[in-house]
């Protein structure tokens, strides 16, 4: 691969005398994103890419199928039998879903800072591995109290997944890589509600093996097969692009000389609680703050409670599970069709616009009709917009700060607002919205879609006059060595993903 860098701008260890593998530094003053060039070679391109495709990325997407898949299997469980064996009010289920988020939203934004520290191929599968074993032990309690523990045990060890995740992947990919690769792997969250119905189908006639109820068989097999790839996972996931096993030293300097010209790895030596603040003060965090509130009331609203919406619409408990499927599937395959779409076209605003539209209507639907088939029918709709916006929003909230910890930082606030939202959602469809018609929760939840629209559309024209603004000062300018270094996405260079 042809690719040039001169020795003094960048590390000794990314510099590589073969010439092939080196980065020409730019003098003029249409100098490329952050002042430095990579020289193609469609070869490389493809090759280095693809094995990261091939043995990270399953990783990853594995990582968050079982996070989803153990966080909101309760909602199997629940009609399977849980809440009436544990003899829980709907509102102690209620509570037992939100004892779950208070200690995941307290853990993501410390478990994103420390990510870098500790490593990324240390402290993520502990995280599931760990989860893995608590998953299980909810197959075995036998009180309310004893579920609630499991409950908030599995919080506090999921916390930082998602948010890590994206963040890890970020080490490896530059920012127009981003939303087909975060939405691959948020896809599996989809894909993880339509196994997750298939999976409760067949478990569930376990009922009375080992003298345990089908419910619990649901926890203990899932759980199992988590802490075993977790362990796996300690052998499987890289550090960061140095430390993989499977790239030459020219793919290294390569995939980092990406990085580095996409602005992805420079202006960093470590941790700074400045950048945090700097973090907080960016306007495109607060835009996607209160749309990812919105967005993650819906998501985590239709996670935990589609099945039980299902059989109120007048299916048996077994039949509510399998008909919870096909929703899913569908917002599996739109959502990568839609990631694929916002990355040739680099239109994450307008797909994460088009998606709460699309929640929207499946709302609108289910409110405006009697018709248990155009119900039934609803759920493509929002299910689909949710699935769809949750991976392009984050994709784009990542892509749009700079450097790590102030993308660190964005990325974990993120999630703690789309994690509140789970909290409303908890209660909103568990018992502050009767079965069948649930009319306060599908008002509440059209009118957060139309919310989440007007804050999508609002950041979206933000950062279009922003980058406005940059390229008319990149004029005045004859290069970026003009620049103070340390600006991140403030600086001229830095051109912010729409």
């Amino acid at each position: 691969m042809a690719s040039a860098i001169s020795q003094n701008s960048l590390p000794e260890k990314s510099v590589q005398s073969d010439s092939h593998s080196k980065l020409e530094k730019r003098t003029s003053s249409e100098s490329s994103l952050g002042g430095f060039d990579v020289v193609e070679n469609p070869a490389m391109e493809a090759r280095v890419w693809r094995k990261l495709d091939l043995r990270v990325l399953p990783v990853v997407a594995m990582f968050y199928f079982l996070s989803f898949l153990d966080r909101t299997n309760v909602a199997n469980a629940r009609v399977a039998g849980l809440q009436t064996d544990l003899k829980m009010t709907n509102k102690e289920y209620s509570i037992a879903l939100t004892v779950t988020y208070v200690p995941y939203i307290v853990a993501e934004l410390p478990s994103n800072l420390l990510l870098k520290a500790v490593g990324p191929n240390l402290m993520l599968p502990t995280m599931l591995t760990l989860w893995g074993i608590v998953t299980t032990l909810q197959g075995v309690v036998k009180t309310y109290s004893g579920l609630l523990a499991c409950r908030f045990f599995l919080g506090l060890l999921e916390g930082g997944v998602f948010p890590g995740l994206v963040l890890y992947l970020s080490y490896f990919y530059p920012r127009y890589k981003m939303n087909l690769r975060v939405t691959a792997f948020f896809a599996s969250a989809s894909l993880s509600g339509a196994f997750s119905g298939i999976l409760a189908y067949g478990i569930i006639h376990m009922d009375g093996v080992g003298n345990r109820p089908g419910w619990s068989w649901i926890f203990i097999l899932e759980g199992l097969f988590t802490f075993l790839f977790g362990l796996s996972s300690y052998f499987t996931l890289p550090r960061s692009v140095d430390k993989t096993w499977f790239f030459t030293q020219e793919e290294k300097d390569y995939v980092n000389a990406k990085l580095l010209s996409d602005n992805a790895q420079k202006d960093e030596d470590g941790f700074s609680w400045k950048e945090v603040l700097e973090a907080l003060k960016l306007p495109q965090l607060w835009f996607c703050n209160i749309a990812f509130f919105c967005s993650g009331t819906i998501l985590y609203g239709l996670a935990y409670f589609s099945p039980s919406i299902i059989q109120s619409l007048g299916y048996t408990a077994a039949n509510a599970q399998l008909m919870s499927v096909p929703p899913f599937a569908v917002a599996c395959v739109v959502s990568v069709i839609a990631s694929f779409i916002s990355d040739r076209y680099r239109c994450r605003g307008i797909v994460s616009i088009v998606s709460v539209i699309f929640c929207a209507i499946g709302f609108a639907m289910f409110l405006g009709s009697k018709s248990t088939h155009v119900q039934y029918g609803s759920l493509f709709f929002s299910i689909t917009g949710a699935y769809t916006v949750a991976p392009t929003g984050s994709a784009w909230n990542a892509n749009n700060a700079s450097p790590q910890t102030r993308r660190a930082t964005v990325i974990a606030f993120g999630f703690v607002m789309t994690n509140s939202g789970g909290i409303l959602a908890t209660w909103l469809l568990g018992s502050l919205s009767p079965a069948p018609r649930y009319t306060k929760a599908t008002i509440t939840l059209l009118v957060l879609s139309i919310v989440a629209m007007v804050f999508c559309t609002a950041n979206l024209c933000y950062l279009w006059s922003q980058n406005k603004q940059k390229a008319e000062k990149r004029v005045t300018m004859v290069s970026r060595e003009e620049e103070k270094q340390g600006l991140g996405n403030h600086s001229a260079w830095y051109i912010y993903n729409l």
